[in-house]
Protein backbone atom coordinates (compact mmCIF):
# COMPACT_ATOMS: atom_id res chain seq x y z
CA UNK A 1 0.00 0.00 0.00
CA UNK A 2 1.48 3.33 -1.08
CA UNK A 3 1.94 6.17 1.41
CA UNK A 4 0.19 9.43 0.51
CA UNK A 5 2.34 12.56 0.28
CA UNK A 6 -0.10 14.77 2.17
CA UNK A 7 -3.08 14.60 4.50
CA UNK A 8 -6.46 16.05 3.50
CA UNK A 9 -7.08 17.31 7.02
CA UNK A 10 -3.93 19.46 6.90
CA UNK A 11 -5.00 20.95 3.54
CA UNK A 12 -8.50 21.69 4.89
CA UNK A 13 -7.11 23.31 8.05
CA UNK A 14 -4.70 25.48 6.08
CA UNK A 15 -7.51 26.95 4.02
CA UNK A 16 -9.98 27.07 6.91
CA UNK A 17 -7.51 29.21 8.87
CA UNK A 18 -7.03 31.60 5.96
CA UNK A 19 -3.67 30.35 4.81
CA UNK A 20 -2.37 29.64 1.32
CA UNK A 21 -2.22 25.96 0.44
CA UNK A 22 1.25 25.05 -0.93
CA UNK A 23 1.23 24.06 -4.60
CA UNK A 24 2.26 20.40 -4.11
CA UNK A 25 -0.43 19.90 -1.45
CA UNK A 26 -3.15 21.50 -3.59
CA UNK A 27 -2.19 19.39 -6.62
CA UNK A 28 -2.25 16.29 -4.44
CA UNK A 29 -5.69 17.19 -3.04
CA UNK A 30 -7.24 17.37 -6.53
CA UNK A 31 -5.55 14.17 -7.68
CA UNK A 32 -6.42 12.25 -4.50
CA UNK A 33 -10.05 13.34 -4.76
CA UNK A 34 -10.26 12.32 -8.42
CA UNK A 35 -8.99 8.82 -7.65
CA UNK A 36 -11.21 8.46 -4.59
CA UNK A 37 -8.65 8.65 -1.78
CA UNK A 38 -9.98 11.99 -0.51
CA UNK A 39 -13.66 11.54 0.39
CA UNK A 40 -16.63 13.65 -0.69
CA UNK A 41 -16.98 14.82 2.92
CA UNK A 42 -13.38 16.04 3.01
CA UNK A 43 -13.60 17.79 -0.35
CA UNK A 44 -16.91 19.36 0.68
CA UNK A 45 -15.19 20.73 3.78
CA UNK A 46 -12.35 22.10 1.64
CA UNK A 47 -14.82 23.69 -0.81
CA UNK A 48 -16.61 25.41 2.08
CA UNK A 49 -13.28 26.70 3.39
CA UNK A 50 -12.55 28.14 -0.08
CA UNK A 51 -16.04 29.67 -0.17
CA UNK A 52 -15.43 31.40 3.17
CA UNK A 53 -11.73 32.25 2.88
CA UNK A 54 -11.15 32.65 -0.84
CA UNK A 55 -7.96 31.87 -2.74
CA UNK A 56 -4.93 33.79 -3.95
CA UNK A 57 -4.48 34.16 -7.73
CA UNK A 58 -1.63 31.65 -7.70
CA UNK A 59 -3.73 29.12 -5.78
CA UNK A 60 -6.54 29.43 -8.33
CA UNK A 61 -4.00 28.91 -11.14
CA UNK A 62 -2.68 25.73 -9.45
CA UNK A 63 -6.21 24.45 -8.77
CA UNK A 64 -7.16 24.99 -12.41
CA UNK A 65 -4.00 23.34 -13.70
CA UNK A 66 -4.50 20.35 -11.39
CA UNK A 67 -8.03 19.87 -12.72
CA UNK A 68 -6.73 20.05 -16.30
CA UNK A 69 -4.07 17.44 -15.43
CA UNK A 70 -6.78 15.05 -14.17
CA UNK A 71 -7.78 14.22 -17.76
CA UNK A 72 -6.89 14.57 -21.42
CA UNK A 73 -5.72 17.77 -23.05
CA UNK A 74 -6.75 18.36 -26.64
CA UNK A 75 -4.78 20.20 -29.31
CA UNK A 76 -6.04 21.79 -32.51
CA UNK A 77 -2.57 22.60 -33.83
CA UNK A 78 -3.03 20.20 -36.75
CA UNK A 79 -6.03 22.13 -38.10
CA UNK A 80 -3.85 24.72 -39.78
CA UNK A 81 -6.08 27.61 -38.72
CA UNK A 82 -6.79 29.62 -35.60
CA UNK A 83 -9.32 28.32 -33.10
CA UNK A 84 -11.45 30.57 -30.91
CA UNK A 85 -14.16 29.62 -28.44
CA UNK A 86 -16.74 31.52 -26.42
CA UNK A 87 -18.20 30.78 -23.00
CA UNK A 88 -21.22 32.40 -21.38
CA UNK A 89 -21.96 32.18 -17.68
CA UNK A 90 -25.60 31.73 -18.68
CA UNK A 91 -28.85 33.60 -18.46
CA UNK A 92 -32.50 33.76 -19.49
CA UNK A 93 -33.00 33.68 -23.26
CA UNK A 94 -29.26 33.38 -23.90
CA UNK A 95 -29.10 31.63 -27.27
CA UNK A 96 -26.08 33.57 -28.55
CA UNK A 97 -23.89 30.50 -29.21
CA UNK A 98 -26.26 29.34 -31.96
CA UNK A 99 -25.84 32.27 -34.36
CA UNK A 100 -22.35 33.16 -33.12
CA UNK A 101 -20.45 29.96 -33.95
CA UNK A 102 -21.41 29.80 -37.66
CA UNK A 103 -20.98 33.58 -38.00
CA UNK A 104 -17.37 33.47 -36.80
CA UNK A 105 -16.67 30.38 -38.93
CA UNK A 106 -17.58 32.43 -42.05
CA UNK A 107 -14.20 34.13 -41.74
CA UNK A 108 -12.07 30.98 -41.91
CA UNK A 109 -11.70 30.61 -38.15
CA UNK A 110 -12.35 27.25 -36.44
CA UNK A 111 -14.89 27.39 -33.58
CA UNK A 112 -14.78 24.41 -31.18
CA UNK A 113 -17.88 25.14 -29.10
CA UNK A 114 -18.05 22.40 -26.47
CA UNK A 115 -21.37 23.07 -24.76
CA UNK A 116 -23.59 21.70 -22.01
CA UNK A 117 -27.17 21.13 -21.01
CA UNK A 118 -29.40 23.34 -18.91
CA UNK A 119 -30.17 22.87 -15.24
CA UNK A 120 -32.71 24.99 -13.39
CA UNK A 121 -33.68 28.33 -14.92
CA UNK A 122 -30.74 28.66 -17.33
CA UNK A 123 -31.10 26.88 -20.65
CA UNK A 124 -28.54 24.58 -22.26
CA UNK A 125 -27.21 25.06 -25.78
CA UNK A 126 -27.41 21.33 -26.54
CA UNK A 127 -31.05 21.18 -25.41
CA UNK A 128 -31.91 24.00 -27.79
CA UNK A 129 -30.18 22.38 -30.76
CA UNK A 130 -31.79 19.02 -30.08
CA UNK A 131 -35.08 20.69 -31.05
CA UNK A 132 -33.83 20.30 -34.64
CA UNK A 133 -34.88 16.91 -36.11
CA UNK A 134 -31.92 14.55 -36.45
CA UNK A 135 -29.29 16.82 -34.88
CA UNK A 136 -26.86 15.03 -32.58
CA UNK A 137 -24.68 16.43 -29.83
CA UNK A 138 -22.32 13.48 -29.35
CA UNK A 139 -19.35 13.57 -31.73
CA UNK A 140 -16.08 11.69 -31.64
CA UNK A 141 -12.88 13.71 -31.55
CA UNK A 142 -12.28 12.63 -35.16
CA UNK A 143 -15.68 13.92 -36.27
CA UNK A 144 -15.16 17.20 -34.43
CA UNK A 145 -11.74 17.77 -36.00
CA UNK A 146 -12.99 16.91 -39.50
CA UNK A 147 -15.89 19.36 -39.16
CA UNK A 148 -13.60 22.20 -38.08
CA UNK A 149 -10.91 21.44 -40.64
CA UNK A 150 -13.30 21.34 -43.59
CA UNK A 151 -15.57 23.97 -45.05
CA UNK A 152 -17.97 23.95 -42.07
CA UNK A 153 -15.44 25.34 -39.61
CA UNK A 154 -17.72 25.43 -36.55
CA UNK A 155 -18.91 22.64 -34.27
CA UNK A 156 -21.27 22.80 -31.30
CA UNK A 157 -21.22 19.50 -29.43
CA UNK A 158 -21.05 17.84 -26.03
CA UNK A 159 -17.73 17.90 -24.22
CA UNK A 160 -16.11 14.50 -23.88
CA UNK A 161 -15.91 12.86 -20.46
CA UNK A 162 -12.10 12.87 -20.68
CA UNK A 163 -11.80 16.65 -20.20
CA UNK A 164 -11.11 17.69 -16.58
CA UNK A 165 -12.87 14.77 -14.82
CA UNK A 166 -11.86 16.31 -11.47
CA UNK A 167 -14.07 19.28 -12.31
CA UNK A 168 -17.04 17.07 -13.13
CA UNK A 169 -16.74 15.36 -9.75
CA UNK A 170 -16.21 18.59 -7.82
CA UNK A 171 -19.01 20.40 -9.65
CA UNK A 172 -21.55 17.78 -8.60
CA UNK A 173 -20.35 18.09 -4.99
CA UNK A 174 -20.55 21.91 -5.01
CA UNK A 175 -24.12 21.68 -6.28
CA UNK A 176 -25.29 19.89 -3.12
CA UNK A 177 -23.10 21.62 -0.52
CA UNK A 178 -23.93 25.30 -1.01
CA UNK A 179 -20.54 26.21 -2.48
CA UNK A 180 -21.49 26.87 -6.10
CA UNK A 181 -21.01 30.64 -5.81
CA UNK A 182 -17.35 30.56 -4.72
CA UNK A 183 -15.49 32.57 -7.38
CA UNK A 184 -12.25 30.50 -7.24
CA UNK A 185 -14.29 27.33 -7.76
CA UNK A 186 -16.44 28.81 -10.56
CA UNK A 187 -13.40 30.20 -12.38
CA UNK A 188 -11.33 27.02 -12.11
CA UNK A 189 -14.33 24.92 -13.18
CA UNK A 190 -14.99 26.92 -16.35
CA UNK A 191 -11.38 27.54 -17.30
CA UNK A 192 -10.08 24.02 -16.65
CA UNK A 193 -12.42 22.69 -19.34
CA UNK A 194 -11.75 25.54 -21.78
CA UNK A 195 -7.97 25.34 -21.43
CA UNK A 196 -7.99 21.53 -21.65
CA UNK A 197 -10.04 21.87 -24.83
CA UNK A 198 -6.98 23.37 -26.51
CA UNK A 199 -8.42 26.50 -28.12
CA UNK A 200 -6.01 29.30 -29.13
CA UNK A 201 -8.31 32.06 -27.92
CA UNK A 202 -11.36 32.47 -25.72
CA UNK A 203 -14.00 35.17 -25.27
CA UNK A 204 -16.05 35.15 -22.06
CA UNK A 205 -19.57 36.55 -21.79
CA UNK A 206 -19.89 37.15 -18.06
CA UNK A 207 -23.41 38.17 -17.11
CA UNK A 208 -24.71 40.09 -14.12
CA UNK A 209 -28.22 40.86 -12.92
CA UNK A 210 -31.43 39.11 -11.93
CA UNK A 211 -31.25 36.27 -14.45
CA UNK A 212 -27.50 35.72 -14.14
CA UNK A 213 -25.41 33.38 -12.06
CA UNK A 214 -23.71 36.45 -10.55
CA UNK A 215 -26.39 39.01 -9.74
CA UNK A 216 -23.98 41.65 -8.41
CA UNK A 217 -21.94 43.47 -11.06
CA UNK A 218 -18.87 43.76 -8.83
CA UNK A 219 -18.75 40.00 -8.24
CA UNK A 220 -19.33 39.39 -11.94
CA UNK A 221 -16.39 41.68 -12.69
CA UNK A 222 -14.21 39.81 -10.16
CA UNK A 223 -15.15 36.51 -11.80
CA UNK A 224 -14.38 37.88 -15.27
CA UNK A 225 -10.99 39.26 -14.18
CA UNK A 226 -10.11 35.95 -12.50
CA UNK A 227 -10.97 33.92 -15.60
CA UNK A 228 -9.15 36.28 -17.97
CA UNK A 229 -6.05 35.96 -15.77
CA UNK A 230 -6.30 32.15 -15.76
CA UNK A 231 -6.58 32.01 -19.54
CA UNK A 232 -3.72 34.46 -20.03
CA UNK A 233 -1.46 32.61 -17.58
CA UNK A 234 -2.13 29.39 -19.53
CA UNK A 235 -1.25 30.87 -22.91
CA UNK A 236 -4.84 31.23 -24.13
CA UNK A 237 -5.60 34.72 -25.48
CA UNK A 238 -8.63 35.68 -23.35
CA UNK A 239 -10.97 38.65 -23.11
CA UNK A 240 -14.33 39.11 -21.41
CA UNK A 241 -17.44 41.21 -21.89
CA UNK A 242 -19.54 42.08 -18.85
CA UNK A 243 -23.18 42.00 -20.04
CA UNK A 244 -26.55 42.86 -18.50
CA UNK A 245 -28.93 39.99 -17.67
CA UNK A 246 -31.55 41.87 -15.65
CA UNK A 247 -34.03 41.51 -18.54
CA UNK A 248 -34.46 38.35 -20.67
CA UNK A 249 -32.28 38.37 -23.77
CA UNK A 250 -34.35 38.55 -26.94
CA UNK A 251 -38.02 37.60 -27.18
CA UNK A 252 -37.80 33.80 -26.88
CA UNK A 253 -37.18 31.75 -23.72
CA UNK A 254 -37.11 27.98 -24.17
CA UNK A 255 -35.59 25.62 -26.71
CA UNK A 256 -37.26 25.38 -30.14
CA UNK A 257 -38.41 29.01 -29.97
CA UNK A 258 -34.83 30.12 -29.22
CA UNK A 259 -33.64 28.20 -32.30
CA UNK A 260 -36.26 30.09 -34.37
CA UNK A 261 -35.00 33.39 -32.99
CA UNK A 262 -31.38 32.42 -33.73
CA UNK A 263 -32.32 31.67 -37.34
CA UNK A 264 -33.91 35.13 -37.56
CA UNK A 265 -30.58 36.64 -36.49
CA UNK A 266 -28.74 34.57 -39.11
CA UNK A 267 -31.20 35.88 -41.71
CA UNK A 268 -30.25 39.47 -40.85
CA UNK A 269 -33.24 40.17 -38.59
CA UNK A 270 -34.25 39.20 -35.07
CA UNK A 271 -34.36 41.21 -31.83
CA UNK A 272 -31.93 44.12 -31.61
CA UNK A 273 -30.35 43.00 -28.32
CA UNK A 274 -29.60 39.47 -29.58
CA UNK A 275 -28.03 40.87 -32.75
CA UNK A 276 -26.02 43.44 -30.78
CA UNK A 277 -24.49 40.85 -28.45
CA UNK A 278 -23.86 38.37 -31.27
CA UNK A 279 -22.01 41.04 -33.23
CA UNK A 280 -20.04 42.26 -30.18
CA UNK A 281 -18.86 38.76 -29.26
CA UNK A 282 -18.06 37.89 -32.88
CA UNK A 283 -15.86 40.98 -33.16
CA UNK A 284 -14.01 40.00 -29.99
CA UNK A 285 -13.49 36.42 -31.19
CA UNK A 286 -12.31 37.46 -34.65
CA UNK A 287 -9.95 40.10 -33.26
CA UNK A 288 -8.25 37.45 -31.10
CA UNK A 289 -8.06 35.18 -34.16
CA UNK A 290 -6.30 37.84 -36.22
CA UNK A 291 -9.27 39.37 -38.08
CA UNK A 292 -9.87 42.69 -36.30
CA UNK A 293 -11.49 44.33 -39.34
CA UNK A 294 -13.98 41.56 -40.18
CA UNK A 295 -17.40 42.95 -41.19
CA UNK A 296 -19.56 40.60 -39.14
CA UNK A 297 -22.79 42.53 -39.72
CA UNK A 298 -22.37 42.14 -43.48
CA UNK A 299 -22.02 38.37 -43.02
CA UNK A 300 -25.35 38.31 -41.17
CA UNK A 301 -27.06 40.42 -43.81
CA UNK A 302 -25.78 38.82 -47.01
CA UNK A 303 -26.54 35.16 -46.23
CA UNK A 304 -23.02 33.90 -45.47
CA UNK A 305 -23.80 33.25 -41.81
CA UNK A 306 -27.01 31.40 -42.72
CA UNK A 307 -25.14 29.19 -45.19
CA UNK A 308 -22.58 28.44 -42.47
CA UNK A 309 -25.37 27.57 -39.99
CA UNK A 310 -27.05 25.14 -42.40
CA UNK A 311 -23.74 23.44 -43.16
CA UNK A 312 -23.01 23.06 -39.43
CA UNK A 313 -26.43 21.59 -38.68
CA UNK A 314 -26.27 19.17 -41.63
CA UNK A 315 -22.78 18.04 -40.61
CA UNK A 316 -24.29 16.80 -37.35
CA UNK A 317 -27.17 15.00 -39.11
CA UNK A 318 -29.75 17.73 -38.47
CA UNK A 319 -32.21 19.10 -40.99
CA UNK A 320 -31.98 22.91 -40.88
CA UNK A 321 -35.10 23.25 -43.03
CA UNK A 322 -37.33 20.93 -40.97
CA UNK A 323 -40.24 22.25 -38.94
CA UNK A 324 -39.42 22.77 -35.28
CA UNK A 325 -41.73 21.38 -32.58
CA UNK A 326 -44.68 23.48 -31.40
CA UNK A 327 -46.58 23.04 -28.15
CA UNK A 328 -50.11 21.69 -27.90
CA UNK A 329 -51.25 24.26 -25.34
CA UNK A 330 -50.73 28.00 -24.98
CA UNK A 331 -51.77 30.76 -22.58
CA UNK A 332 -51.58 34.47 -23.41
CA UNK A 333 -51.03 37.08 -20.69
CA UNK A 334 -52.71 40.38 -21.62
CA UNK A 335 -51.99 43.93 -20.50
CA UNK A 336 -54.49 44.86 -17.74
CA UNK A 337 -54.34 48.56 -18.63
CA UNK A 338 -52.74 51.12 -20.91
CA UNK A 339 -49.19 52.09 -20.06
CA UNK A 340 -45.49 51.59 -20.63
CA UNK A 341 -43.67 48.38 -19.74
CA UNK A 342 -41.35 49.59 -16.99
CA UNK A 343 -39.70 46.31 -16.01
CA UNK A 344 -39.30 42.60 -16.79
CA UNK A 345 -37.30 40.69 -14.18
CA UNK A 346 -35.28 37.97 -15.94
CA UNK A 347 -35.13 35.35 -13.17
CA UNK A 348 -38.91 34.79 -12.76
CA UNK A 349 -39.26 34.42 -16.52
CA UNK A 350 -36.56 31.76 -16.48
CA UNK A 351 -38.29 29.96 -13.61
CA UNK A 352 -41.64 30.17 -15.41
CA UNK A 353 -40.19 28.65 -18.60
CA UNK A 354 -38.61 25.90 -16.50
CA UNK A 355 -41.98 25.12 -14.90
CA UNK A 356 -43.52 24.91 -18.37
CA UNK A 357 -41.09 22.08 -19.14
CA UNK A 358 -38.34 23.97 -20.99
CA UNK A 359 -35.75 23.15 -18.30
CA UNK A 360 -34.88 20.36 -15.91
CA UNK A 361 -34.75 20.07 -12.13
CA UNK A 362 -32.38 17.07 -12.20
CA UNK A 363 -29.63 16.18 -14.66
CA UNK A 364 -31.54 13.08 -15.77
CA UNK A 365 -34.79 14.94 -16.57
CA UNK A 366 -35.93 15.41 -20.17
CA UNK A 367 -36.73 18.88 -21.47
CA UNK A 368 -39.84 19.63 -23.53
CA UNK A 369 -38.44 21.28 -26.65
CA UNK A 370 -41.71 23.02 -27.56
CA UNK A 371 -42.26 24.55 -24.09
CA UNK A 372 -41.31 28.11 -23.28
CA UNK A 373 -42.29 31.76 -23.33
CA UNK A 374 -42.51 34.18 -26.26
CA UNK A 375 -42.35 37.84 -25.26
CA UNK A 376 -44.30 40.34 -27.36
CA UNK A 377 -42.97 43.42 -25.55
CA UNK A 378 -39.85 44.57 -23.72
CA UNK A 379 -39.22 47.38 -21.19
CA UNK A 380 -39.89 50.76 -22.78
CA UNK A 381 -42.69 49.52 -25.06
CA UNK A 382 -46.08 51.24 -24.83
CA UNK A 383 -49.10 48.93 -24.60
CA UNK A 384 -52.89 49.20 -24.53
CA UNK A 385 -55.32 47.27 -22.32
CA UNK A 386 -55.93 43.77 -23.68
CA UNK A 387 -52.76 43.71 -25.77
CA UNK A 388 -50.78 40.41 -25.57
CA UNK A 389 -47.69 40.78 -23.41
CA UNK A 390 -46.32 37.24 -23.59
CA UNK A 391 -47.42 33.74 -24.57
CA UNK A 392 -46.69 30.67 -22.46
CA UNK A 393 -46.45 27.31 -24.28
CA UNK A 394 -46.58 23.80 -22.83
CA UNK A 395 -47.56 20.27 -23.72
CA UNK A 396 -49.85 20.02 -20.69
CA UNK A 397 -52.13 22.87 -19.58
CA UNK A 398 -51.72 21.70 -15.99
CA UNK A 399 -48.30 23.36 -16.06
CA UNK A 400 -49.75 26.86 -16.57
CA UNK A 401 -50.89 27.78 -13.02
CA UNK A 402 -47.45 27.46 -11.41
CA UNK A 403 -45.73 29.01 -14.42
CA UNK A 404 -48.08 32.01 -14.25
CA UNK A 405 -47.57 32.21 -10.49
CA UNK A 406 -43.81 32.55 -11.05
CA UNK A 407 -44.50 35.73 -13.04
CA UNK A 408 -46.38 37.48 -10.22
CA UNK A 409 -44.60 40.84 -9.76
CA UNK A 410 -42.06 39.90 -12.48
CA UNK A 411 -43.19 42.68 -14.80
CA UNK A 412 -44.70 46.12 -14.36
CA UNK A 413 -46.58 48.85 -16.20
CA UNK A 414 -46.24 52.55 -15.55
CA UNK A 415 -46.54 55.97 -17.14
CA UNK A 416 -42.89 56.70 -17.88
CA UNK A 417 -40.42 54.69 -19.93
CA UNK A 418 -37.51 53.39 -17.84
CA UNK A 419 -33.91 54.33 -18.42
CA UNK A 420 -32.28 51.35 -20.14
CA UNK A 421 -28.54 50.97 -19.70
CA UNK A 422 -26.15 49.50 -22.27
CA UNK A 423 -26.22 45.74 -22.82
CA UNK A 424 -22.43 45.46 -22.86
CA UNK A 425 -21.10 47.28 -19.80
CA UNK A 426 -17.37 46.59 -19.82
CA UNK A 427 -14.60 44.89 -21.77
CA UNK A 428 -12.05 43.14 -19.58
CA UNK A 429 -8.55 42.20 -20.74
CA UNK A 430 -5.42 40.93 -19.04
Amino acid sequence: MSVEAFDAIDVIRAKRDGGQVPEPALRWMVDAYTRGYVSDAQMASFAMAVFQRGMQRDEIRVLTDAMIASGERMSFASLGKKTVDKHSTGGVGDKITLPLAPLVACFGVAVPQLSGRGLGHTGGTLDKLESIPGWRAALSNEEMFAQMQGDVGAVICAAGSGLAPADKKLYALRDVTGTVEAIPLIASSIMSKKIAEGTDALVLDVKFGSGAFMQDIDRARELAETMVALGTDSGVATTALLTDMNVPLGLAIGNANEVRESVEILAGGGPADVRELTVALAREMLALAGHPDADVEAALDDGRAMDSWKAMIRAQDGDPDAALPTARESHVVMAPADGVVTGMDALPFGISAWRLGAGRARAEDQVVHAAGIDLHVKPGDRVTAGQPLFTLSAEDEARFPRAIEALDDAWSLGDTAPEIGPLVRERITA
